[in-house]
C-alpha cells in the first residue's frame, strides 16, 4: 500500500489517517541516558487516552 493510498484513509466515523515515512536507515548501537524513561512524558489524547497518546522525551545531553 503506497503512503498516498494510506493518507486518505478515513473510518466510517470520519477519523483521518496520518502517516509518515522515514527515508533513512535506523542509526544503530546509540545509548540513552539512565534516566531516560523516567523523563519520558507522556501526552494522552483527550478523545481515546487509552489508545491515543505520544511520549515526548526531554532533551537530554549525554
Amino acid at each position: 500500500m503506497s503512503v498516498a493510498a494510506i493518507a486518505t484513509m478515513t473510518t466510517r466515523t470520519g477519523l483521518k489517517v496520518f502517516t509518515t515515512i522515514l527515508d533513512k536507515p535506523y542509526q544503530t548501537g546509540r545509548k540513552v541516558a539512565e534516566n531516560f524513561k523516567a523523563t519520558m512524558k507522556i501526552i494522552f489524547d483527550q478523545h481515546l487516552p487509552q489508545w491515543n497518546y505520544f511520549a515526548k522525551p526531554e532533551l537530554q545531553v549525554i
